[in-house]
């Protein structure tokens, strides 16, 4: 099926007649991925302190959940805006459709997958061909593909710890799980569980080794620090915010840094995005404001206090063409 997702440089024209759905509101909801929401949350409380509207409400619900909640519908039981940590889906565009809400997206900035553990426990160089062996739900041995057999990480390579196999990571409705899948479960994948799995190479173990630990990174943080061996799978954001308590491990020799997700040299790295809800616009106030403030230099540039935080912003010219849309949204519908 054809995306037909409104971008923000066509937002302007989009949402010119977007009012007349919402009910009287006065208060923006915003529900979605737990990695943006630090950086939506910024937003949210910048905007409240501008004094004309209330600080919007923002929730982590993970983008799965938040594309759940926010194509439900239109009007004021439903959130006007979702953060996500990956592109919307053909199926959760469909569902958005078949219930009258028109997402509008936003692509916001970058953000790089890391494995972390406690300071106190061994730095490694990992590869995503490890990474799969050490958490795939199948793997291949001898040519033949067999439920995944590693206990240690030494067991995969002898240059890795000794130490128990233990991720804690996200769960199936976070989008940091699919694109973690995306960019190293599907891209390192054996060519002989390939061949042998229809479902893909996106299955992860289910024997302990993988540990789902719910939306809350900050609760991964806490547990990586209570078991020095454990290792940990979130956004760089909330590395570069625990950097007193964690390390981040190189992936294919290349470390989990600002400069380096920037750049794309590190190779699990992925787009974060928003999503506000066409008919809300003009409708719920400072809706086109809040888009106005998160694509304002201020906020989203190099010198940002997004970056501040972590959010690795777009390049130049991309920030040029979708802050020069959001300021056309400023004021509009109401």
């Amino acid at each position: 099926m054809k995306k037909t997702i409104l971008t923000a440089s066509a937002a302007a024209v989009a949402l010119a007649a977007s009012a007349g759905y919402a009910a009287a509101r006065d208060q923006i909801q915003i529900v979605g991925s737990s990695t943006v929401f630090p950086f939506t949350t910024a937003v949210a409380e910048k905007l409240g302190q501008g004094g004309q509207f209330k600080t919007p409400v923002v929730e982590s619900t993970g983008t799965g959940g938040g594309m759940k909640l926010f194509c439900a519908g239109v009007g004021e039981n439903t959130p006007d805006f979702t953060n996500a940590s990956r592109p919307m889906k053909d199926s959760e565009l469909a569902e958005c459709k078949a219930n009258g809400a028109t997402p509008v997206e936003i692509k916001v900035g970058f953000d790089g997958i890391v494995i972390a553990n406690s300071k106190a426990g061994s730095a490694v160089d990992l590869t995503k061909e490890q990474l799969f062996k050490a958490l795939a739900k199948n793997v291949a041995v001898d040519g033949k593909v067999v439920a995944n057999p590693y206990v240690n990480w030494s067991d995969i390579d002898a240059s890795l710890p000794a130490t128990k196999i233990e991720v804690l990571g996200p769960p199936p409705t976070s989008g940091t799980r699919d694109a973690f899948v995306e960019l190293v479960m599907d891209e390192a994948c054996q060519d002989e569980v390939k061949a042998a799995n229809e479902k893909g190479c996106g299955e992860i173990r289910e024997d302990g080794a993988y540990v789902e630990a719910g939306e809350n990174d900050n609760l991964i943080v806490q547990k990586l620090e209570a078991n020095s061996n454990a290792f940990g799978i979130f956004g760089f954001s909330f590395l570069d915010q625990n950097a007193d308590k964690l390390q981040g491990h190189k992936i294919g020799g290349i470390e989990p840094t600002f400069e380096n997700i920037a750049s794309g040299d590190y190779g699990v790295s992925r787009s974060l995005f928003i999503y506000a809800k066409k008919e809300h616009v003009g409708v719920i106030p400072g809706m086109a404001e809040f888009i106005a403030e998160y694509t304002s230099e201020g906020a989203w540039g190099t010198e940002g206090y997004l970056a501040d935080k972590g959010l690795i912003p777009l390049p130049d010219a991309e920030r040029a063409s979708v802050a020069e849309a959001a300021k056309a949204l400023k004021g509009m519908g109401s």
